[in-house]
């Protein structure tokens, strides 16, 4: 289901669009920490989300196709 992929790669980027503006008014350590930490989560999701798309790795069991194979008694 590579269509799920592209709409989350898509949703991260609408989000990175968004946040871009703020990310450089960080000032304080706790911005700072907190902006760092969500660019850090960005690039996991979309690496991750890469990798479904290039099918380097299962993806999830919700979008997994279902192949109906029946056993002879």
């Amino acid at each position: 289901m590579r269509h799920y992929a592209i709409l989350r790669l898509l949703l991260a980027g609408f989000f990175l669009y968004i946040a871009w503006p703020v990310i450089p008014s960080a000032i304080t350590q706790e911005a700072v920490l907190f902006w760092g930490m969500w660019l850090g989560f960005l690039v996991l999701v979309v690496g991750s989300n890469f990798a479904t798309l290039l099918q380097m790795t299962e993806p999830p069991v919700m979008e997994q196709e279902r192949t109906e194979t029946r056993q002879r008694a």
